[in-house]
């Protein structure tokens, strides 16, 4: 049994350097990701401006600015939102396609939330493993009475609670906006989708 408990021990400390490793990586990804949001928050601004038609109630007013959106939107680098609604004012007639296109920016959005979700549960799962890998030296050197090394492991303990804490805080605020974003943006080419083809008909 003794055997088994070492075998565990050391395998527990060697897990502790791609933990921390791991933690350094996971937070310089969240700075960036916290970055890019307000780039992107700002960008969004303009966006909304672009697209201020989507509100208007009349179907005829809607579906004759994203036409002429459409053909203005090849200037730049537009975003995946506006590249969604040229493709609906370019192939309106196609009905098949342009469900396919909401269903390719679905699955785009999903793509774009994963980096924040991912941040959101291993960022706590990481810092939980450095809290608890250090704890056994710390004990150790409680017992052996040797209290700088029991304070060094308590202090890398507590170091990498905080950092996966707030690579977690972090995930969760931008996971929160992006959602509300993508579901709005969302549910606005479902409604163009649904204005083209009943127009369509008409």
């Amino acid at each position: 049994m003794e055997t088994i408990s070492n075998i565990l021990f050391w395998i527990s400390n060697g897990l502790l350097v791609p933990v921390v490793v791991l933690l350094l990586l996971f937070m310089a990804k969240a700075l960036l990701l916290a970055a890019t949001f307000f780039g992107e928050f700002h960008r969004r601004k303009t966006i909304l401006s672009q697209t201020a038609f989507l509100d208007s109630g009349d179907a005829a007013k809607v579906v004759s600015a994203l036409l002429a959106f459409s053909g203005q939107s090849s200037s730049g680098k537009p975003t995946a939102y506006l590249k969604a609604l040229a493709a609906l004012g370019e192939h309106r007639q196609n009905a098949p396609y342009c469900e396919r296109v909401v269903a390719n920016y679905e699955v785009d959005a999903a793509k774009e939330l994963s980096g924040s979700r991912i941040l959101v549960k291993l960022g706590p799962m990481l810092g939980l493993m450095g809290t608890l890998i250090p704890m056994g030296p710390a004990l150790v050197g409680l017992a052996t009475g040797d209290i700088s090394s029991m304070a060094y492991n308590m202090q890398v303990a507590f170091a990498t609670t905080v950092v996966g804490m707030v690579i977690a805080a972090i995930g969760v605020a931008t996971l929160q906006v992006r959602q509300r974003w993508y579901a709005r943006e969302l549910n606005n080419l479902e409604y163009v989708r649904q204005l083209l083809t009943q127009n369509d008909e008409n």
